[in-house]
């Protein structure tokens, strides 16, 4: 990983950066697809898992993944059904 901060490009740093395992909003929202406005949505219907570190909102990839498994899923059933 060293390597790619020594090489000194913008787009080895942002692929660094998209590594990691919690991101805020902008990046919860980059990888998504969506607006941060709408990452907020989600946030305040309660319908997207998040937590609070001081008092800004923070995403685990892992579990979003998780998270949008089960929506595709769920989706599938219900046009299949």
């Amino acid at each position: 990983m060293r390597e790619a901060f020594a090489s000194g490009t913008r787009q080895d740093a942002d692929s660094i950066r998209d590594l990691r395992e919690v991101m805020n909003i902008r990046q919860a929202s980059h990888y998504l697809g969506v607006s941060p406005d709408t990452l907020y949505k989600y946030l305040s219907g309660g319908n997207i898992p998040a937590f609070k570190l001081g008092n800004r909102w923070r995403f685990k990839k892992s579990t979003l993944d998780r998270w949008m498994e089960r929506q595709s899923q769920s989706k599938d059933s219900r046009s299949r059904g």
